[in-house]
């Protein structure tokens, strides 16, 4: 009698070539068949019918692999993945088990673990860590990855006194779960991981910060050692580079430095005082943002900042967010909020009488100054604080105007980043997600119309699927700063939710009532995060037409103070932003303080200028310019101003 024939399967190379071969069979066997030698040393792990695995997990049935490659995003991330169970691993083999291991993902540019260890650590101990890492990757150890049931596993970490890891084997109620090990050290992971540590050589321990158990600030307070990996050495230098040069640029820094803006804990945290400079600085960019939405037919509003509290009922919000709210006040026996939007005013206006299908569409855009609840952990200067002013706008308009509008969305929007010096920039189109409001055939029109316009723009973008919001389909622009990293800042979304709910309605042609089509939108998304972004990005050397101060003027003794007050006033009287340095200190003194406040123009006035009747003109990168009027300069700097604001 014949022993029975092996079951064969087909492997298919994405976009190569399909073999067949025996199973069950290892994804690297695969791979060893269908690949070069080259490709092979390039490959960390495969997409197996789209679902991301390791080189040695088996094949049991017809397959598609797409090789994950070292220089690609995920491979990047598999990598810092990776990394962090070789850190957690290091740490264990350094402390022992003085050391308790929670969780370690990889997150964009890198990775952290979080422990439990009675002692903070330290650099001293980062080097220890480090050193361990590199002997781990040295030793090619395998990342070995088993299945268990979950009784057994929890059996497994409740010998090891890892309470974490039983915890979240518990909370995940599954029959069975997976590990993976390197060495003696065994984790709780879906993976996938690298075939082995040799691969980690390349990588760097950055700093630690205390972050409670799962988020929740009535769990244990951990460390979370943060870090990053990369494959290529260059790559590691170049974040590094950028790195200090983020820490140079940090917009709280800068903030202090150049008086723009303070919080105060007696005041309440997350709560910004602007300062002199700062509110100048604000208020150049919002009247420019006025200026350009008149010029586009916007109308502007001006809104409450609080309400009663069944306004916030009608609308949803306490019921999809709550937990961002604070609490409400009793105001002659009525409960009041302070809001957290300023959608529900805009729709107030818009139902104060009936519409017409002739009036659409509508725009209108308010700064609103909202206030939303976020932890004291999450603060972070004008990034992430309690109370801002949204660039707001809300357009009411007709099912068949929804795509046009979308698109002057779109160009008013990309205008407007582009001359504060964003021209790079990452697009993401999200759609319909599990839980929504609305008919299919609504998501559907307002889908394509979001697509289409982007289409026509000529703009490219990533599909997100179902990361819209609940009420409608979105799009996300992430503007990119000087180094690269992306700010979430703008959105497009369209809303079937309020419009039902605040019942509100219009007279179309056929004399018929419908229900207007709402579009919210906001282009910097909060005046605090986009001058937080720009203070990065210019590192507090702003262009001239929105610096808090253009120019300053320095006299060289105290003979030239009355020329001085002159200019000043004649300057001033000609729109030009300008101080005045009269005091009694060395000329290269003055002119060091004028260059670390980053103002753009000095004008030295010594006596020689003082009897012509100009000034010389220095630029804050030390050069100088010819010898001018002042009238001369105050036109040099409006042209420059026009230039920049693009008039």
């Amino acid at each position: 009698m014949k022993p029975p024939k092996a079951m064969e399967i087909a492997v298919t190379l994405q976009d190569g070539e399909t073999i067949r071969v025996p199973a069950p069979i290892t994804v690297r066997e695969a791979l060893d068949r269908l690949q070069s030698n080259k490709q092979k040393k390039r490959t960390i792990a495969v997409r197996a019918n789209g679902q991301a695995v390791d080189l040695s997990r088996m094949l049991e049935s017809d397959t598609t692999l797409q090789p994950i490659l070292i220089d690609t995003e995920d491979g990047l991330d598999i990598l810092r993945h990776s990394t962090a169970h070789v850190m957690a691993q290091a740490v264990r083999d350094v402390f022992g088990t003085e050391v308790k291991v929670a969780i370690g993902p990889s997150i964009e540019n890198g990775f952290y673990y979080d422990f439990l260890r009675d002692t903070p650590f330290s650099p001293e101990d980062f080097e220890r860590i480090e050193q361990r890492m590199q002997e781990i990757a040295d030793a090619s150890q395998p990342f070995i990855r088993t299945e268990m049931a979950s009784d057994e596993a929890i059996a497994l970490f409740e010998r090891q006194d890892e309470k974490y890891k039983v915890e979240l084997i518990r909370d995940l109620e599954a029959d069975t779960v997976s590990l993976y090990r390197i060495g003696e050290f065994t984790d709780l992971c879906r993976g996938p991981h690298l075939p082995d540590t040799s691969f980690v050589k390349v990588f760097k321990l950055l700093r630690v910060a205390g972050a409670y158990w799962r988020g929740d600030e009535n769990n244990d307070v951990l460390q979370r050692i943060y870090g990053t990996a990369f494959f290529d050495p260059k790559a590691l230098n170049k974040y590094l580079h950028d790195l200090e040069e983020a820490k140079k640029r940090d917009h709280r820094k800068l903030g202090r430095e150049l008086e723009l803006f303070t919080t105060q804990d007696h005041i309440g945290p997350g709560l910004i005082l602007w300062q002199p400079k700062g509110a100048q600085l604000r208020r150049l960019i919002e009247d420019y943002w006025k200026d350009e939405h008149y010029r586009h037919d916007y109308e502007l509003l001006y809104t409450p900042h609080i309400a009663r509290q069944d306004l916030w009922k009608t609308s949803g919000h306490l019921d999809f967010y709550s937990e961002n709210m604070y609490s409400p006040m009793d105001i002659d026996e009525i409960k009041y909020q302070l809001k957290p939007m300023n959608c529900p005013f805009h729709i107030g206006v818009y139902n104060t009488r009936k519409r017409s299908y002739r009036e659409f569409p509508l725009r209108w855009c308010e700064l609103g100054t909202v206030y939303r609840y976020e932890r004291a952990g999450a603060l972070h200067g004008l990034l992430r604080v309690r109370g801002f002013t949204q660039d707001d706008a809300h357009i009411f308009c007709r099912p068949d105007q929804l795509e046009e509008e979308i698109f002057n969305i779109l160009n008013l929007n990309l205008h407007i980043l582009q001359t504060f010096g964003f021209s790079d920039y990452d697009i993401y189109l999200s759609t319909r997600p599990e839980k929504y409001v609305g008919s299919d055939e609504n998501w559907s029109r307002a889908t394509e119309a979001l697509k289409l316009a982007l289409e026509k723009k000529g703009l490219d973008f990533m599909i997100d699927p179902g990361e819209g919001v609940f009420y409608g389909p979105k799009i996300d622009i992430k503007i990119k700063d000087v180094l690269g990293r992306a700010w979430q800042c703008s959105t497009i979304q369209v809303d079937f939710n309020l419009p039902e709910r605040f019942e509100m309605t219009y007279t179309g042609a056929d004399n018929a009532e419908h229900q207007p089509i709402m579009i919210h939108r906001a282009l910097m998304g909060s005046l605090e995060r986009f001058i937080g972004v720009l203070i990065e990005h210019y590192a507090g050397v702003f262009p001239l037409w929105f610096a808090p101060v253009q120019a300053r003027i320095l006299n060289i003794t105290d003979d030239q103070i009355d020329y001085c007050q002159q200019i000043y006033e004649q300057l001033r009287q000609a729109g030009v932003r300008i101080e005045k340095d009269v005091r009694n200190e060395k000329l290269n003194y003055k002119i060091r303080e004028a260059q670390l406040a980053k103002i753009p123009y000095m004008l030295i006035v010594g006596d020689k200028e003082k009897e012509s009747g100009t000034v010389t003109v220095r630029l804050r990168d030390g050069k100088n310019l010819p010898a001018m009027s002042v009238g001369e300069f105050a036109r040099k700097v409006d042209e420059e101003c026009r230039a920049g604001r693009g008039i």
